[in-house]
Parts: C-alpha cells; sequence; structure tokens
C-alpha cells in the first residue's frame, strides 16, 4: 500500500524579471522521510523552498497538504499548517534579542516560560543559546543556532532545512542528524538542502534535483557517491582538484605575532596573545566555533578595526599594524570577509561598482581622480566569466545574486587582483559542489604561483581537501599548527567543541 504524500507539489511554476526560476516542478514527500532537494546555486531550490513557506506565490501549479488542494500565502499560514523553515540567509531584527526573535514567530506566551523552552530545547540539540543577547551582537553561526532552535520550538510535521551543518562540528553534527532520524521516526517530514553531499548520503531517504529551475533527476542518495551527485547536479562530469602540495619556502607572507585585541563588541571575543605564520606557496587554516574570535580576528588582519592592543601583523615584508585597509591591500594583500552583503558586497550597488570598491587602487582603475568606467566593467565581465558566476550582467545588483553566485563574484574579485596574500573567512558557505571545487582550484593557482593564503572556516571538509597546516581558534587563544596529515577531523572537532563548552561555561558564569 502506498503512503499518502505529506506535500505534493504538481507543476509549479515561477517566473521573474528575465528569470524563469521555477519551471513546471512536481515534488512529493512522504511522512516520515528525510527528503533532499539538491541543485547547484541558482538552481531554483530557494524560490522553491520559500513557495512551500508562504514567502512567495507561485505563478502556476498546485500544492497539496495531507491530499487536499492547499494555498499558503504567507509564512504565518505554512506555520499554521505544520511547516517549519530554516533560511540560509538569516531572518532575524538586529535590534532585537534571541527571545524577542523567537516569540515573534510562535503565537503569544509568557516569556518567562518561552525562555525556559528555548533554554531546553536548545541545550537538547547541542545549540546553546543567551536569551538576551541582541543579534547585532551575534556571529554568524549563534545567529543561525537561534534560526535551527526557533524552528524546532513550532513542532512543525515538515521541517525544510536549508544549510544547517554549516557551523556545526562533527559531533554536533552526527547529535542533529540523530535528532532529525527520531522526528522522522515519530513520522514527521524533513526536506533537507544542503552542498554538503557525503552528509546527504548518509541522512537522506531520496533526493529530487534540480538544474535550471527544473526537476531533472531523482535518486536514492545511499546509492550515490558524492561525486556522482554532483554530476546529476551540474549536468557534466566534475573534475577532481588535486590535493594542493605546499613548496618549502623560507619566505613569509603572514607573521602575527603575540596578537591581542580587545572586541568592541559586549559580548565580543577578545584575542589574547595570537602567534602564527603563513608562508609562501602555503594555505594555513584556523578553524572553530563561531564567536571564538573569527571577527576580530579578521577585523585587525584586514585593518579594519584599526591598529591592535599589543602584538605585530608583518605582512609582506612590512609592519602592517597601524596601517589603514586599503594601504594593507596596496601591499599585495586581499580580504574576503564573511558577511557578504554590508561588508564584502553593497547590496543595491550592481556588478560593476561592486568591482570597484577593492580593486581600484591595485588595478589601476583611477587617474588624475578619474574613473574609468570601460576598465572596470571588463574586469567585472571576467569575474563573471572566470568564476562561472550566474547574474543577469554586470548591471545586475549585488542583492539579485544567489548568495552562492554572490560568494563566487566576491571570491573572484580578490583573487583576479593577483594578491601575494589571501586572507579569506568561510571561502564556500552555502556554495554548491561545482562551485566549491572552482573556488578551491583558484585558490590553489594563486597558491602555487607563490602567494600565501590564510582560510579561517568552520567547514572541516573543507580545510582537510585544501589546507597545509590546521590551527583551531579557541576563546580567543590559537593552537600550535599541525600538519593537516598528522591530525583528524574527529582530533580538530573535539577541539572546536570544547570551545564552545568552554565558551558557553564562562557566559554562564558571568
Amino acid at each position: 500500500m502506498t503512503t499518502p504524500a505529506l506535500l505534493q507539489l504538481e507543476g509549479i511554476r515561477k517566473e521573474f524579471p528575465g528569470c524563469l526560476a521555477n519551471d513546471d516542478i512536481s515534488l512529493e514527500i512522504i511522512p516520515g522521510e528525510i527528503h533532499a532537494l539538491l541543485g547547484e546555486n541558482g538552481a531554483g531550490k530557494s524560490t522553491l523552498v520559500k513557495i512551500i513557506y508562504g514567502v512567495l506565490r507561485p505563478d502556476r501549479g498546485q500544492m497539496h497538504w495531507h491530499g487536499n488542494p492547499v494555498q499558503i500565502p504567507h509564512p504565518a499560514g505554512a506555520r499554521a499548517l505544520g511547516i517549519g523553515m530554516v533560511f540560509q540567509h538569516f531572518s532575524l531584527f538586529e535590534s532585537m534579542t534571541t527571545l524577542e526573535n523567537v516569540a515573534l514567530a510562535l503565537p503569544p506566551q509568557d516569556l518567562n516560560q518561552l525562555r525556559q523552552r528555548l533554554e531546553q530545547t536548545a541545550n537538547d540539540y547541542g545549540l546553546t543559546l543567551h536569551p538576551d543577547r541582541h543579534v547585532y551582537d551575534l556571529s554568524m553561526g549563534e545567529r543561525q543556532r537561534i534560526e535551527i532552535v526557533r524552528c524546532l520550538l513550532q513542532n512543525p510535521s515538515l521541517l525544510i532545512l536549508d544549510e544547517p551543518t554549516s557551523v556545526l562540528t562533527p559531533q554536533e553534527t552526527e547529535i542533529l542528524f540523530a535528532t532529525l532520524r527520531t522526528l522522522a521516526g515519530e513520522g514527521r517530514s524533513i526536506l533537507y538542502i544542503s552542498h554538503k553531499l557525503e552528509e546527504v548520503r548518509t541522512l537522506c531517504d531520496r533526493a529530487t534535483i534540480l538544474r535550471g529551475g527544473q526537476r531533472v533527476n531523482e535518486c536514492i542518495p545511499a546509492n550515490e557517491t558524492a561525486h556522482s551527485m554532483a554530476e546529476k547536479m551540474i549536468g557534466r562530469r566534475v573534475e577532481s582538484t588535486p590535493r594542493h602540495t605546499a613548496p618549502s619556502s623560507p619566505e613569509i607572507r603572514l607573521q602575527v605575532t603575540d596578537l591581542s585585541v580587545r572586541s568592541d563588541q559586549p559580548h565580543g571575543t577578545h584575542i589574547n596573545n595570537v602567534s602564527f605564520s603563513v608562508h609562501a606557496g602555503e594555505i594555513l587554516a584556523i578553524a572553530g566555533i563561531a564567536g571564538n574570535g573569527q571577527i576580530e580576528l579578521m577585523g585587525a588582519l584586514s585593518g579594519e578595526i584599526g591598529p591592535p592592543r599589543s602584538g605585530s601583523i608583518r605582512m609582506l615584508d612590512t609592519e602592517a599594524g597601524a596601517l589603514t585597509p586599503v594601504a594593507r591591500r596596496q601591499l599585495g594583500a586581499v580580504f574576503v570577509p564573511e558577511e557578504r552583503i554590508g561588508q564584502a558586497a553593497v547590496s543595491d550597488l550592481n556588478l560593476v561598482q561592486n568591482s570597484f570598491l577593492t580593486s581600484a587602487d591595485r588595478l589601476g582603475f583611477v587617474s588624475h581622480g578619474l574613473v574609468n568606467w570601460t576598465q572596470v566593467e571588463h574586469y567585472a565581465q571576467e569575474i563573471l566569466q572566470r568564476f562561472d558566476v550566474k547574474a543577469a550582467g554586470t548591471a545586475a545588483l549585488a542583492n539579485s545574486l544567489s548568495g552562492g553566485n554572490l560568494q563566487k563574484f566576491i571570491v573572484g574579485r580578490e583573487i583576479l587582483q593577483d594578491p601575494q596574500l589571501l586572507v579569506v573567512s568561510q571561502p564556500t558557505w552555502g556554495v554548491d559542489a561545482g562551485a566549491a571545487a572552482a573556488i578551491h582550484e583558484q585558490i590553489q593557482r594563486l597558491v602555487g604561483a607563490g602567494a600565501g593564503a590564510l582560510i579561517i572556516s568552520q567547514d572541516l571538509d573543507e580545510i582537510f581537501a585544501l589546507c597545509d597546516r590546521i590551527a583551531v581558534i579557541s576563546q580567543g587563544t590559537l593552537s600550535e599548527p599541525q600538519l593537516a596529515s598528522d591530525i583528524t577531523t574527529q582530533e580538530v572537532g573535539l577541539l572546536m567543541g570544547a570551545s564552545r563548552n568552554r565558551t558557553e561555561s564562562s557566559h554562564a558564569g558571568a
């Protein structure tokens, strides 16, 4: 006997000016299954799940819930049906606290009781939160924890998760997967979006694959390899990027010695006596749970937060601690921060203007006080072509790109400046397998030509695939870097998890 579907989509179509995002898509999710929705950046996944969650209305097509035709006019209607969603791009109000943001998504209730439920649920899933902290004071990883816990509090029949493990250690991922399997065992359904295809193989019962806005395939992930699923997603062979091997070089591109930085945020993390070096032809990784000083370290290296409290930052044979961000770039360094919109790119500027933001001085786009916009446009076009950025031309606004395509654009903008030092935070967060491989290949080419690279990442698969040495940041201090060949993902995960435990204990005692 066939199990009736919990959710059934038939012929869903959604078109935006110049873009057919969903083209006659059908999808069926049955009770108790964990169903993956796969596709490269721009394939139509986000549009489809926004339709399911009531953020968007389809132009055509029908949805059935428990076999009955249904229209979902808004997210509140979706939640009333029993649909919860965790977005990749957060829907939080920065001026409100964690507790207030959670309360907005739930029926009115006593805040003290909600606080207890929030803390209990967060602790149960290893995603401890602090209810009274304001969102503007939180890292990207901590914001995602709010989204996950807020969704779990809704007790949904269908839980939609978009890249939920991007800030979790391997141990925490295992706990989350156990929880999701328990929920599925209770008859709840999960629609799971992830670019981590090994996760999909481990967790998901079925997978629907989108490409170019159309449903192109369905598979059972356990019967596939990550490589075969990636090829189904992009419609062509995926060539594996050869593992980078660092040449032996005495040249140091970045030397940080006894660096101490005071965070300017009330609940930020101070950097204490951090020392490390990055050699020419080397990729050094700094792993860690969000909120352990990564933002402060990145700000100190880029120059955005001014001179450090103490210690030295020597960059490309120059003492750089007192230099401005522009002066550091003029030395031959480039920086890719974690936050795409607002820090790496300006949402309502087009791609030509965003290309100009960080490249004007290094690439000579300004002469006698005048900008050569023709040259800038050619540069923007080169970024789109070399990094396969899907956009409606160089006149497209930054906020019109998918998260993965905007990330490819930002990384491409920096790498094509041919720097001698690349400092990048979360280089492939939310980027599909094909795009991640392309970004990794470009980083390796840059380093193979003699540059040094510092990668700040929470993705251990990425770290071990890309980097030569690995250190772990914990409450603003850094472990001794070790060769990637001398340490395992589990050992790094334990170091990262230990930093979270200490961080939570320190907040509890504050």
